[in-house]
């Protein structure tokens, strides 16, 4: 519910546990998007990764997709493991595509998502 207010989406699936109910759901959903949140947060910690030798303080956020088993729902636990799937440069910058796959505490997929994540090259001086 805080997320989908936090961002402005008025869904009533999203707030409002009859309208999920009339959608099939036993309680409310999470917006698509709400994956983002912890998806980002799981890939910082395998960019942040010493032997990867990327300064985190220039990645910036480039391009995400997901691909949904099932909606999250409110009260799941959920876990994320990340992956970095390709690394290439572009310009100077390094691209990384990294894949978090999303499970709840009783193993089932809830999500795969993929992000792209931009290291800017450093400034010269």
């Amino acid at each position: 519910r805080e997320f989908a207010e936090a961002v402005g989406d008025a869904n009533p699936a999203y707030t409002d546990r009859d309208a999920a109910a009339a959608l099939g759901h036993a309680d409310v959903i999470a917006p698509p998007t709400f994956v983002f949140a912890i998806t980002y947060l799981a890939a910082g910690d395998v960019v942040r990764d010493p032997q990867l030798g990327l300064d985190y303080s220039r990645v910036v956020h480039g391009d995400q997709k997901f691909a949904y088993r099932r909606p999250v729902r409110a009260g799941d636990r959920l876990t994320v493991t990340s992956t970095i799937e390709a690394i290439k440069s572009l310009a100077g910058n390094d691209i990384l595509d990294v894949r978090g796959e999303v499970h709840d505490e009783a193993g089932e997929h809830v999500v795969t998502a993929w992000m792209k994540l931009v290291a800017r090259a450093a400034e010269e001086a």
